[in-house]
Protein backbone atom coordinates (compact mmCIF):
# COMPACT_ATOMS: atom_id res chain seq x y z
CA UNK A 1 0.00 0.00 0.00
CA UNK A 2 2.82 2.40 0.90
CA UNK A 3 4.59 1.66 -2.39
CA UNK A 4 1.42 2.35 -4.38
CA UNK A 5 0.79 5.59 -2.47
CA UNK A 6 4.37 6.74 -3.09
CA UNK A 7 4.14 5.85 -6.79
CA UNK A 8 0.90 7.83 -7.07
CA UNK A 9 2.52 10.85 -5.38
CA UNK A 10 5.58 10.56 -7.65
CA UNK A 11 3.39 10.45 -10.79
CA UNK A 12 1.40 13.44 -9.54
CA UNK A 13 4.57 15.41 -8.74
CA UNK A 14 6.09 14.51 -12.11
CA UNK A 15 2.95 15.53 -14.01
CA UNK A 16 2.67 18.81 -12.09
CA UNK A 17 6.36 19.58 -12.71
CA UNK A 18 6.03 18.91 -16.45
CA UNK A 19 2.84 20.92 -16.97
CA UNK A 20 3.56 23.93 -14.75
CA UNK A 21 6.10 26.68 -15.09
CA UNK A 22 6.75 29.81 -17.12
CA UNK A 23 5.10 28.04 -20.06
CA UNK A 24 2.00 26.25 -18.65
CA UNK A 25 0.63 23.16 -20.42
CA UNK A 26 -2.95 21.91 -20.16
CA UNK A 27 -3.86 18.28 -19.53
CA UNK A 28 -5.23 17.99 -23.07
CA UNK A 29 -2.00 19.32 -24.60
CA UNK A 30 0.06 17.01 -22.37
CA UNK A 31 -2.04 13.94 -23.21
CA UNK A 32 -2.03 14.61 -26.96
CA UNK A 33 1.71 15.26 -27.00
CA UNK A 34 2.71 12.23 -24.92
CA UNK A 35 0.60 9.81 -26.98
CA UNK A 36 1.47 11.58 -30.27
CA UNK A 37 -2.19 12.29 -31.07
CA UNK A 38 -1.57 15.88 -32.08
CA UNK A 39 1.96 17.14 -32.44
CA UNK A 40 2.75 20.79 -31.72
CA UNK A 41 6.35 21.85 -32.09
CA UNK A 42 6.40 24.27 -29.15
CA UNK A 43 4.63 21.83 -26.78
CA UNK A 44 6.91 18.96 -27.83
CA UNK A 45 9.97 21.15 -27.24
CA UNK A 46 8.90 22.08 -23.71
CA UNK A 47 7.89 18.54 -22.73
CA UNK A 48 10.44 16.28 -24.42
CA UNK A 49 13.51 18.51 -24.53
CA UNK A 50 13.21 20.67 -21.42
CA UNK A 51 10.95 19.27 -18.69
CA UNK A 52 10.65 15.49 -19.19
CA UNK A 53 14.42 14.75 -19.16
CA UNK A 54 14.69 16.94 -16.07
CA UNK A 55 11.95 15.02 -14.27
CA UNK A 56 13.39 11.63 -15.33
CA UNK A 57 16.86 12.66 -14.15
CA UNK A 58 15.46 13.90 -10.83
CA UNK A 59 13.70 10.56 -10.33
CA UNK A 60 16.85 8.57 -11.08
CA UNK A 61 19.11 10.71 -8.90
CA UNK A 62 16.63 10.68 -6.00
CA UNK A 63 16.37 6.89 -6.24
CA UNK A 64 20.15 6.42 -6.41
CA UNK A 65 21.01 8.78 -3.57
CA UNK A 66 18.25 7.32 -1.37
CA UNK A 67 19.44 3.73 -1.80
CA UNK A 68 23.10 4.76 -1.53
CA UNK A 69 22.41 6.44 1.81
CA UNK A 70 20.51 3.40 3.11
CA UNK A 71 23.44 1.10 2.29
CA UNK A 72 25.97 3.39 3.99
CA UNK A 73 23.83 3.65 7.11
CA UNK A 74 23.42 -0.13 7.10
CA UNK A 75 27.09 -1.07 6.87
CA UNK A 76 28.28 1.65 9.28
CA UNK A 77 25.41 1.15 11.77
CA UNK A 78 25.23 4.93 11.90
CA UNK A 79 21.98 6.80 11.26
CA UNK A 80 23.97 9.98 10.56
CA UNK A 81 25.86 8.45 7.61
CA UNK A 82 25.18 10.19 4.32
CA UNK A 83 27.17 10.27 1.06
CA UNK A 84 27.49 14.07 1.25
CA UNK A 85 28.47 14.17 4.93
CA UNK A 86 30.96 11.31 4.54
CA UNK A 87 32.76 13.11 1.71
CA UNK A 88 31.86 10.76 -1.14
CA UNK A 89 29.98 13.53 -2.97
CA UNK A 90 32.92 15.89 -2.53
CA UNK A 91 35.43 13.32 -3.78
CA UNK A 92 33.39 12.61 -6.89
CA UNK A 93 32.77 16.34 -7.34
CA UNK A 94 36.47 17.23 -7.13
CA UNK A 95 37.35 14.72 -9.84
CA UNK A 96 34.52 15.99 -12.04
CA UNK A 97 35.66 19.62 -11.63
CA UNK A 98 39.20 18.55 -12.53
CA UNK A 99 37.74 16.83 -15.60
CA UNK A 100 35.83 20.02 -16.49
CA UNK A 101 39.03 22.05 -16.10
CA UNK A 102 40.99 19.66 -18.31
CA UNK A 103 38.37 19.74 -21.07
CA UNK A 104 36.87 23.17 -20.44
CA UNK A 105 34.87 24.70 -23.25
CA UNK A 106 33.53 21.32 -24.42
CA UNK A 107 30.54 20.91 -22.07
CA UNK A 108 28.31 23.72 -23.35
CA UNK A 109 27.05 21.69 -26.30
CA UNK A 110 25.68 18.17 -26.44
CA UNK A 111 29.08 16.45 -26.48
CA UNK A 112 28.01 12.83 -26.08
CA UNK A 113 31.40 11.25 -25.33
CA UNK A 114 32.40 13.92 -22.79
CA UNK A 115 29.13 13.54 -20.88
CA UNK A 116 29.16 9.73 -21.02
CA UNK A 117 32.61 9.72 -19.41
CA UNK A 118 31.53 11.95 -16.50
CA UNK A 119 29.98 9.13 -14.38
CA UNK A 120 33.17 7.08 -14.76
CA UNK A 121 35.34 10.00 -13.61
CA UNK A 122 32.95 10.64 -10.72
CA UNK A 123 33.14 6.99 -9.63
CA UNK A 124 36.92 7.10 -9.51
CA UNK A 125 36.73 10.19 -7.29
CA UNK A 126 34.01 8.75 -5.07
CA UNK A 127 35.82 5.44 -4.59
CA UNK A 128 39.08 7.27 -3.88
CA UNK A 129 37.43 9.44 -1.20
CA UNK A 130 35.52 6.50 0.32
CA UNK A 131 38.69 4.36 0.52
CA UNK A 132 40.59 7.11 2.35
CA UNK A 133 37.70 7.70 4.77
CA UNK A 134 37.11 4.03 5.58
CA UNK A 135 40.82 3.30 6.03
CA UNK A 136 41.24 6.24 8.42
CA UNK A 137 38.12 5.25 10.39
CA UNK A 138 39.23 1.62 10.69
CA UNK A 139 41.04 0.05 13.60
CA UNK A 140 42.11 -3.56 14.13
CA UNK A 141 40.32 -4.03 17.44
CA UNK A 142 36.82 -2.65 16.91
CA UNK A 143 36.67 -2.53 13.12
CA UNK A 144 34.85 0.49 11.70
CA UNK A 145 34.46 3.27 14.26
CA UNK A 146 31.18 5.09 13.52
CA UNK A 147 32.10 8.32 15.33
CA UNK A 148 35.53 8.42 13.73
CA UNK A 149 33.92 7.70 10.36
CA UNK A 150 31.67 10.75 10.66
CA UNK A 151 34.49 13.08 11.75
CA UNK A 152 36.85 11.77 9.07
CA UNK A 153 34.14 12.13 6.43
CA UNK A 154 33.49 15.76 7.36
CA UNK A 155 37.23 16.53 7.20
CA UNK A 156 37.68 14.80 3.83
CA UNK A 157 34.53 16.47 2.51
CA UNK A 158 35.87 19.89 3.48
CA UNK A 159 39.22 19.15 1.86
CA UNK A 160 37.76 17.96 -1.44
CA UNK A 161 35.28 20.86 -1.40
CA UNK A 162 38.16 23.34 -1.10
CA UNK A 163 40.02 21.55 -3.89
CA UNK A 164 36.94 21.79 -6.13
CA UNK A 165 36.65 25.53 -5.50
CA UNK A 166 40.37 26.05 -6.15
CA UNK A 167 40.18 24.16 -9.45
CA UNK A 168 37.03 26.02 -10.53
CA UNK A 169 38.85 29.35 -10.04
CA UNK A 170 41.29 28.25 -12.74
CA UNK A 171 38.50 27.98 -15.31
CA UNK A 172 37.32 30.44 -17.90
CA UNK A 173 34.38 32.65 -16.88
CA UNK A 174 31.70 30.58 -18.65
CA UNK A 175 33.00 27.26 -17.31
CA UNK A 176 33.51 28.71 -13.83
CA UNK A 177 29.86 29.77 -13.68
CA UNK A 178 28.74 26.33 -14.81
CA UNK A 179 31.02 24.58 -12.27
CA UNK A 180 29.85 26.81 -9.40
CA UNK A 181 26.17 26.16 -10.12
CA UNK A 182 26.89 22.45 -10.55
CA UNK A 183 28.76 22.23 -7.21
CA UNK A 184 25.68 23.54 -5.39
CA UNK A 185 23.65 20.62 -6.77
CA UNK A 186 21.40 21.22 -9.74
CA UNK A 187 19.72 19.47 -12.65
CA UNK A 188 18.76 22.60 -14.58
CA UNK A 189 20.80 21.48 -17.62
CA UNK A 190 19.31 17.96 -17.73
CA UNK A 191 19.36 16.24 -21.10
CA UNK A 192 18.64 12.74 -22.36
CA UNK A 193 22.42 12.32 -22.75
CA UNK A 194 22.84 12.58 -18.98
CA UNK A 195 20.03 10.06 -18.46
CA UNK A 196 21.73 7.60 -20.82
CA UNK A 197 25.15 8.17 -19.20
CA UNK A 198 24.05 6.97 -15.73
CA UNK A 199 21.43 4.38 -16.75
CA UNK A 200 23.91 1.46 -17.25
CA UNK A 201 25.31 1.92 -13.74
CA UNK A 202 21.82 1.86 -12.26
CA UNK A 203 21.00 -1.34 -14.15
CA UNK A 204 24.19 -2.97 -12.84
CA UNK A 205 24.33 -1.75 -9.23
CA UNK A 206 20.69 -1.51 -8.07
CA UNK A 207 19.90 -5.25 -8.64
CA UNK A 208 23.18 -6.15 -6.89
CA UNK A 209 22.22 -4.09 -3.82
CA UNK A 210 18.68 -5.51 -3.77
CA UNK A 211 20.09 -9.06 -3.86
CA UNK A 212 22.39 -8.20 -0.94
CA UNK A 213 19.53 -6.69 1.12
CA UNK A 214 19.44 -9.58 3.59
CA UNK A 215 23.17 -9.08 4.27
CA UNK A 216 22.43 -5.49 5.27
CA UNK A 217 19.96 -6.84 7.85
CA UNK A 218 22.74 -9.00 9.35
CA UNK A 219 24.96 -5.95 9.80
CA UNK A 220 22.77 -4.99 12.76
CA UNK A 221 24.36 -7.93 14.62
CA UNK A 222 27.77 -7.88 16.25
CA UNK A 223 30.61 -8.74 13.87
CA UNK A 224 31.63 -11.87 15.80
CA UNK A 225 28.04 -13.14 15.50
CA UNK A 226 28.10 -12.49 11.75
CA UNK A 227 31.37 -14.38 11.43
CA UNK A 228 29.82 -17.24 13.41
CA UNK A 229 27.04 -17.37 10.81
CA UNK A 230 29.65 -17.79 8.07
CA UNK A 231 29.45 -14.24 6.73
CA UNK A 232 32.66 -12.76 5.31
CA UNK A 233 32.08 -9.44 7.03
CA UNK A 234 34.87 -7.37 5.52
CA UNK A 235 34.30 -8.66 1.99
CA UNK A 236 30.55 -7.92 2.15
CA UNK A 237 31.18 -4.51 3.69
CA UNK A 238 33.56 -3.46 0.91
CA UNK A 239 31.33 -4.88 -1.85
CA UNK A 240 28.28 -3.02 -0.54
CA UNK A 241 30.30 0.15 -0.01
CA UNK A 242 31.62 -0.05 -3.58
CA UNK A 243 28.07 -0.50 -4.93
CA UNK A 244 26.82 2.48 -2.92
CA UNK A 245 29.74 4.69 -3.97
CA UNK A 246 29.33 3.80 -7.66
CA UNK A 247 25.62 4.61 -7.51
CA UNK A 248 26.12 7.89 -5.64
CA UNK A 249 29.08 8.98 -7.77
CA UNK A 250 27.19 8.41 -11.00
CA UNK A 251 24.42 10.65 -9.63
CA UNK A 252 26.88 13.34 -8.50
CA UNK A 253 28.54 13.32 -11.93
CA UNK A 254 25.40 14.72 -13.58
CA UNK A 255 23.80 16.70 -10.75
CA UNK A 256 26.60 17.99 -8.57
CA UNK A 257 26.66 17.56 -4.82
CA UNK A 258 23.06 17.10 -3.69
CA UNK A 259 23.08 16.42 0.02
CA UNK A 260 20.69 15.12 2.67
CA UNK A 261 18.65 12.80 0.38
CA UNK A 262 20.79 9.88 1.55
CA UNK A 263 20.40 11.02 5.17
CA UNK A 264 16.65 11.64 5.32
CA UNK A 265 15.21 8.88 3.09
CA UNK A 266 16.43 5.83 5.11
CA UNK A 267 14.88 7.25 8.28
CA UNK A 268 11.54 7.90 6.56
CA UNK A 269 11.60 4.43 4.97
CA UNK A 270 12.25 2.72 8.31
CA UNK A 271 9.38 4.62 9.88
CA UNK A 272 7.05 3.53 7.05
CA UNK A 273 7.94 -0.14 6.56
CA UNK A 274 10.28 -1.18 9.36
CA UNK A 275 13.92 -2.26 9.51
CA UNK A 276 14.06 -5.06 6.91
CA UNK A 277 16.08 -3.81 3.98
CA UNK A 278 14.23 -5.89 1.39
CA UNK A 279 11.28 -3.60 2.09
CA UNK A 280 12.97 -0.36 3.13
CA UNK A 281 15.42 -0.13 0.20
CA UNK A 282 12.64 0.20 -2.38
CA UNK A 283 10.67 2.63 -0.23
CA UNK A 284 13.86 4.60 0.43
CA UNK A 285 14.43 4.98 -3.32
CA UNK A 286 10.81 6.03 -3.90
CA UNK A 287 10.95 8.63 -1.11
CA UNK A 288 14.15 10.00 -2.68
CA UNK A 289 12.42 10.24 -6.07
CA UNK A 290 9.51 12.15 -4.55
CA UNK A 291 11.68 14.51 -2.49
CA UNK A 292 14.00 15.44 -5.34
CA UNK A 293 11.18 15.94 -7.86
CA UNK A 294 9.29 18.23 -5.48
CA UNK A 295 12.47 20.10 -4.45
CA UNK A 296 13.42 20.66 -8.10
CA UNK A 297 9.97 22.03 -8.92
CA UNK A 298 10.13 24.39 -5.91
CA UNK A 299 13.61 25.53 -6.95
CA UNK A 300 12.55 26.50 -10.46
CA UNK A 301 9.20 28.01 -9.44
CA UNK A 302 9.84 30.17 -6.36
CA UNK A 303 11.85 32.88 -8.14
CA UNK A 304 10.87 32.08 -11.75
CA UNK A 305 12.17 32.70 -14.37
CA UNK A 306 15.39 32.46 -12.29
CA UNK A 307 16.15 29.25 -10.38
CA UNK A 308 17.36 28.13 -6.97
CA UNK A 309 19.61 25.06 -7.03
CA UNK A 310 17.87 21.92 -5.83
CA UNK A 311 20.84 21.30 -3.52
CA UNK A 312 20.06 24.56 -1.68
CA UNK A 313 16.38 23.62 -1.30
CA UNK A 314 17.29 20.24 0.16
CA UNK A 315 19.89 21.78 2.47
CA UNK A 316 17.21 24.07 3.91
CA UNK A 317 15.17 20.95 4.70
CA UNK A 318 18.02 18.62 5.63
CA UNK A 319 20.22 20.79 7.87
CA UNK A 320 17.65 21.13 10.69
CA UNK A 321 16.92 17.40 10.44
CA UNK A 322 20.63 16.59 10.71
CA UNK A 323 20.89 18.77 13.84
CA UNK A 324 17.84 16.99 15.27
CA UNK A 325 19.49 13.59 14.69
CA UNK A 326 22.72 14.79 16.33
CA UNK A 327 20.83 15.99 19.41
CA UNK A 328 18.82 12.77 19.51
CA UNK A 329 21.96 10.62 19.26
CA UNK A 330 23.61 12.62 22.04
CA UNK A 331 20.56 12.15 24.29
Amino acid sequence: MIVFVLLALILAAGYYSITNGVYPITFKQFFESIFRMQQQEDIDLVIFELRLPRVVLALMIGFGLGIGGAVLQGITKNGLADPAILGINSGAGAFIVAYMLLFQGTFSGDQLLMKLLMPLIGMVGGLFAATIIFLLAWNRINGLDSQRLLLTGIAISTGFGSLSMFLSLKMKAQDFEMATVWLNGTIYNATWTYVVSILPWFLLVVPFIIIKAYKLDLFRLQENVMKGLGIQVEKEKWLLMAGSVILVSSCVSVSGSIGFIGLICPHIARLLVGLKHRHSLLVCGLVGMLLLTVADFIGRSVVAPAEISVGIILSIIGAPYFIFLLVKAKV
